[in-house]
């Protein structure tokens, strides 16, 4: 017996979660291979790391909640949040400290809410805000990018705590963020100026594109685009993000030069990987167009206040744990209009008699 299909949808599109996965996972090549560069080769291992821990506590927890596991690994998710996280740990982090990381925004962040679809908060960003709380040390010690570490040296200060016969904390240090917040509090204007010269200019290690940082935020850059083009990710959020951080700091920068230049703030940090791989995250985002533009300026705003008078340097994170909780307050007063209806309807309409 033949049965009729009148209704739809009935037409399979490309962009399943796999394949969305892996293209985040294949946008992300340039930024990895641009800190493995500039820094060396301890980000690659806490990528590795971080991959192989998402993925034994994803099937540990699979297998507890008798779910399928080859089915929920084969989506890639889980690589994703390892890959994530394991570029924003800084290179030279002990090699626990990326498995207590990765196994938490799995297991609890992840999972515990029923796992891909359910976790109202972004999992890579819940598992660096623990790292960074718990262990602020090890979470800001970053090596000079004159001194990229060798795969020896890598594996020697991941695993040991050590390069050579020096400790990791006497050869790590700050990041541009972080002096340039120590100047700002110090009332040290003429720190920050020159900081901000030292940061943007080009040298004969860091080739055209300047130092580590800002290398790594164009190749993040370019791998956000390609997201772009093979429409995996919308435009609202980053561009709402980086439009709202810009101003903000012009603004800031217009009034006292210690607050750093629009270029500083756009190109440090993890700016260009939060604005395009993290903030993205169509889960935990808003979801209408009108609320993802209200979504990424409130990552923005939120970013350029912590790192100007917060507690830490980078606010990637916390900022977007922050509108990640608002998202449903958001989505709740931007609903898009429904076809036939003046307004879109909120909650239980309630009828008379």
């Amino acid at each position: 017996m033949a049965f009729l299909t009148l209704t739809s949808p009935h037409a399979q599109g490309g962009n399943q979660t796999q394949t969305v996965m892996q293209t985040v996972l294949l946008a992300t090549i340039p930024g990895l291979l641009t800190l493995t560069w500039y820094f060396g080769w301890g980000t690659l291992v806490n990528v590795i790391i971080a991959s192989l821990t998402a993925i034994a506590a994803e099937s540990f927890v699979l297998h507890l909640r008798k779910r399928p596991i080859l089915f929920s690994i084969r989506d890639c998710s889980a690589l994703v949040t390892a890959v994530l996280l394991g570029l924003a740990i800084p290179p030279t982090a002990p090699w626990w400290l990326t498995i207590l990381g990765t196994a938490f925004a799995i297991t609890i962040a992840k999972q515990l809410y029923g796992g891909l679809g359910n976790n109202p908060f972004n999992p890579a960003m819940v598992g660096y805000v623990l790292l960074l709380i718990s262990f602020p040390k090890e979470m800001t010690a970053w090596i000079p990018t004159s001194s990229p570490l060798s795969l020896v040296d890598a594996l020697t200060a991941n695993f040991a705590g050590s390069i050579g016969d020096q400790t990791v904390d006497a050869i790590t240090m700050a990041t541009p963020l972080d002096t340039l917040k120590t100047a700002a509090r110090g009332h040290d204007s003429l720190a920050a100026i020159v900081l901000q010269y030292e940061v943007l200019q080009t040298n004969a290690l860091t080739g055209l594109f300047g130092p580590g940082w800002f290398g790594a935020n164009i190749a993040f850059l370019i791998g956000g685009l390609y997201l772009l083009h093979k429409k995996v990710i919308n435009w609202h959020i980053p561009v709402a993000m980086l439009a709202a951080l810009g101003i903000m700091a012009t603004i800031f920068y217009l009034v006292d030069e210690r607050y750093g230049s629009p270029l500083f703030h756009l190109l440090s940090g993890g700016t260009m990987l939060g604005a395009f791989f993290i903030a993205t995250d169509p889960v935990s985002a808003a979801t209408s167009n009108k609320g993802r533009l209200v979504f990424g300026a409130g990552i923005g705003i939120t970013v350029y206040v912590i790192r100007a008078w917060g507690g830490y340097p980078d606010a990637i994170a916390f900022a977007v744990l922050l509108m990640n909780l608002s998202a449903p307050t958001i989505d709740y007063y931007t609903q898009p209009r429904s076809y036939g209806h003046d307004e879109p309807k909120r909650g239980t309409v309630k009828t008379g008699a």
